[in-house]
């Protein structure tokens, strides 16, 4: 069973930068697809981000699009969201999450989730 753990948020004023590094126990961490999805208060999860296991694939919601970039290092079993010109809109819980091959954007097909990370961003 993959373990994951997510790290990185904070509170970060309008404009502002994060990145969120989200940490597996699994060695076998490299075949997964790794996503990150957010979840704002009376609103259902939503997808952000993918990355296909040998990371060059790389999926986005048009909503992040430009602004945030997924990366992963297998050898660390590490994924991460660099998120750039945070607006308040993207002020939720975010969550990594995992599944095997091929992509999907559903949270209802992942596998493996983290505990998730709060990120807000003020106005």
């Amino acid at each position: 069973q993959v373990q994951l753990r997510e790290s990185g948020g904070g509170l970060v004023q309008a404009g502002g930068s994060l990145r969120l590094s989200c940490a597996a126990s699994e060695r076998t961490f490299s075949a997964y697809i790794l996503a990150w999805f957010r979840q704002a208060p009376g609103k259902e999860r939503e997808f952000v981000a993918a990355i296909t296991p040998s990371g060059y694939g790389t999926y986005y919601d048009d909503s992040v699009e430009g602004r945030f970039t997924i990366s992963r290092d297998n050898a660390q079993n590490t994924v991460f969201l660099q998120m750039n010109s945070l607006k308040p809109g993207d002020t939720a819980v975010y969550y990594c999450a995992s599944k095997i091959p091929p992509f999907v954007r559903g949270p209802d097909h992942y596998e493996y989730w983290g505990q998730g990370t709060q990120v807000t961003v003020s106005s």
